[in-house]
């Protein structure tokens, strides 16, 4: 593989399976979760990320964070509330959780706003401003602000209101009677999402500074206006996140996407799992919103500035200093193509791979362009997961349509918090005679391809996209992923079985190069895995390295475990949550597992196998999870042509096995410590190492 070479035979001497170390305990799921985004939070701190990327990683742990809390907690805050406040697994991750929030807000208020503050950028708080600045924001409060807000008194007719999901609210604790004489102290103010969470203040009030105020603390400088003759005692800004989790029991609705519509009218009131508020909120207003949410003390949640963090995305867009912000990556063409080329035409003369966002996703794009605009086509296929709102891929799909061809789409429906914009999608292509199929029942569809069927004389010839990305033009350019097409026969035949498979829900024919969930993919790889065992055992210097985001698949796990005590070497490059313990003494000391996180998302799934007689390659779209491996349909598909494969292995593999400026290592005890390099090597991340051979040179900013 050319990556790190197998230690010798000696140091690799294999046991028996007699001498297998006894059973390894893995490491917790969410615990590694929560680690993951420790390591995004490390981006915050370094001094070679620049400023307003710095902000961005901070955002993207709190997006990350919401998302934690509304898929991963709530069944652990169900567990809570059925054991009482003693539940040990609850409490250790509600703890890991508050350290981690903690952090967060230290490195916002500490060294954030400090660095900010020497480049004249500021978010300027009410105490700080000077009267030309208060006078502005009484201004803009009373003109664009109030007119949006109504605050609710709670009384018998007037009850604690339905908050939404991640909503901004207020709550106020007034003195006083009403208008009707009565002594109602506590109420409720919705904030519109309407509202901009960042405004910037104008330039004959920042005194040549870049500055703004944030919607939070314009409406708390203000809310003695929203209760005339009343006096504001006490109050805070909260947040509420709910579990959002669809559940749609599909067995018993008659249309899944009727129900799921319906689902996503009541997400954003689901189970509370999680009270935001100001450090400041009085012991009285926390616990009287506790008992409104049903929550434990655990779920408060404190924090030191803007209960939303992740709204701090739009100082980024309104300082848009480009001096602040990663220098601007214009990706090649696909190297193996030829803008303007058929397509078809070089598919023919073998298979092509880009590896984006260093290769542009236009090479996908055209693929499709020109069956769209060739009268020889005859057929589209296409899986939708993950397309955006806006996608120039369903517009290409509308127009193939309009030009009479057949275009059949397998939209999945359940796409977690893409749930709207698929089913509108859908809706859409089903209107204008596109045929649109939901999968298999309780299954998501979660592999990513593209079928063409084209006429040539008198024969038909497949030709197919297959992914372990998203059809999504954006993510495209912020996520690390491997589109490879091909008109290789039997790849292309498989896929034809899979789309008919998805849509007759017959019964798959047997395969000849696809690996297809839940059918057998995993049971392929256990069975790969075994077999370097088996080599190793057997005295061949047997290797495997395994790229991916997430490694929680006990099956898998064991499998590489035993392989490990067997003799293989196992590099494993794991993004997020790994429950395999690595560098164990005696148990998995042949195990090494790094994460990396730089610029890009890592999002390729790249599995290699070498027994010391053959080498092998696959690509997936698959995680090794066990929701991927038993409830989606999922692809893994071999690369086989020599030149390719080693080209992935170089830049997928090795490049990420070398890395010591973006990597971390994970260790025994199950934490993360960055790789350093000796001290004669230079550091060096396999990001930056692929942006420079294929970037093209960016244009000079305006």
């Amino acid at each position: 593989m050319n990556a790190d070479s197998p230690r010798s035979a000696k140091s690799q001497a294999a046991r028996s399976p007699a001498e297998v170390a006894p059973a390894v305990t893995l490491l917790d799921r969410d615990r590694s979760i929560l680690a993951f985004n420790e390591r995004v939070l490390a981006m915050v701190t370094r001094d070679d990320v620049p400023l307003l990327e710095r902000l961005r990683y901070l955002c993207i742990v709190s997006s990350n964070l919401d998302e934690f809390f509304e898929v991963r907690m709530a069944p652990h805050m169900t567990a809570a509330r059925s054991a009482g406040a003693s539940d040990p697994v609850f409490a250790d991750l509600a703890a890991a959780a508050h350290d981690l929030v903690e952090r967060q807000y230290a490195l916002y208020n500490e060294t954030l706003t400090r660095q900010f503050k020497r480049q004249g950028i500021a978010i300027v708080a009410h105490g700080e401003r000077t009267a030309e600045q208060r006078a502005w924001v009484q201004g803009y409060f009373r003109r664009e602000v109030r007119p949006l807000l109504v605050p609710v008194s709670l009384d018998p007719s007037h009850p604690f209101p339905m908050v939404a999901n991640k909503s901004l609210n207020f709550i106020v604790r007034l003195q006083g009677k009403d208008a009707f004489g009565r002594h109602n102290e506590i109420a409720i103010v919705k904030v519109p999402r309407v509202l901009p969470r960042i405004i910037a203040l104008p330039e004959r009030a920042s005194r040549r500074d870049r500055l703004f105020v944030s919607l939070s603390s314009v409406i708390r400088a203000h809310l003695d206006e929203l209760f005339p003759g009343r006096e504001v005692l006490q109050f805070s800004q909260f947040r509420v996140t709910r579990n959002s989790e669809l559940a749609v029991q599909e067995a018993d609705v008659a249309d899944l996407r009727t129900a799921l519509r319906a689902g996503l009218e009541h997400r954003q009131f689901g189970e509370a799992v999680r009270l935001e508020v100001s450090s400041g909120c009085s012991a009285y207003l926390a616990d009287f919103l506790l008992q409104q949410f049903a929550l434990p003390d655990q779920a408060l949640y404190r924090v030191q500035g803007p209960v939303n963090l992740n709204r701090l995305t739009q100082l980024i867009d309104l300082v848009g200093d480009g001096s602040l912000m990663w220098p601007p990556y214009q990706a090649s063409y696909p190297l193996q193509l030829v803008a303007g080329q058929d397509i078809f035409e070089r598919l023919g003369q073998g298979d092509v791979c880009l590896h984006q966002p260093f290769e542009s996703f236009d090479g996908v794009l055209d693929f499709l362009r020109q069956a769209v605009a060739d009268p020889q086509v005859l057929a589209i296929r296409q899986t939708i997961y993950r397309t955006g709102a806006d996608s120039e891929m369903m517009h290409l799909l509308r127009e193939a349509v309009r030009r009479g061809k057949e275009v059949m789409v397998v939209v999945e429906l359940k796409a977690r918090f893409d749930e709207e914009a698929n089913i509108n999608w859908a809706e859409m292509l089903e209107s204008i005679g596109a045929q649109v199929v939901y999968g298999v029942l309780g299954l998501k569809t979660h592999a990513k391809m593209l079928l063409v069927t084209r006429r040539e004389g008198r024969a038909i010839k497949r030709y197919a996209h297959l992914s372990t990305g998203n059809y999504n033009p954006r993510t495209a350019r912020l996520y690390t992923d491997v589109s490879y097409l091909t008109s290789n026969p039997q790849l292309t035949l498989d896929v034809e079985h899979v789309f008919y498979h998805l849509a007759s829900q017959s019964r798959l024919p047997k395969m000849q190069a696809l690996l297809v969930a839940p059918h057998h993919l995993h049971r392929a790889m256990v069975e790969r895995i075994g077999q370097l065992g088996q080599a190793a055992a057997a005295g061949r210097p047997a290797r495997l390295v395994a790229k991916m985001n997430a490694l929680t698949d006990t099956g898998l796990i064991r499998a590489l475990i035993a392989a490990g005590q067997q003799g293989v070497q196992i590099d494993l490059i794991v993004r997020g949550a790994c429950m395999l313990p690595a560098q164990l003494e005696g148990q998995t000391d042949r195990i090494r597992i790094r994460s990396v996180i730089g610029r890009f998302l890592e999002h390729s799934r790249v599995f290699y196998f070498d027994d010391g007689q053959e080498q092998s390659l696959y690509l997936s779209s698959a995680d090794w999870m066990n929701r991927n491996m038993f409830g989606r349909i999922e692809l893994a598909w071999p690369v086989t042509d020599p030149v390719l494969r080693q080209r992935l292995i170089d830049e997928c593999l090795v490049a990420y096995l070398h890395d010591t400026r973006d990597a971390w290592q994970l260790q025994p005890d199950g934490r993360y410590e960055p790789v350093k390099p000796s001290v004669r090597q230079r550091r060096q991340s396999a990001q930056a190492a692929l942006m420079t051979r294929y970037g093209r040179a960016p244009a000079k900013r305006s």
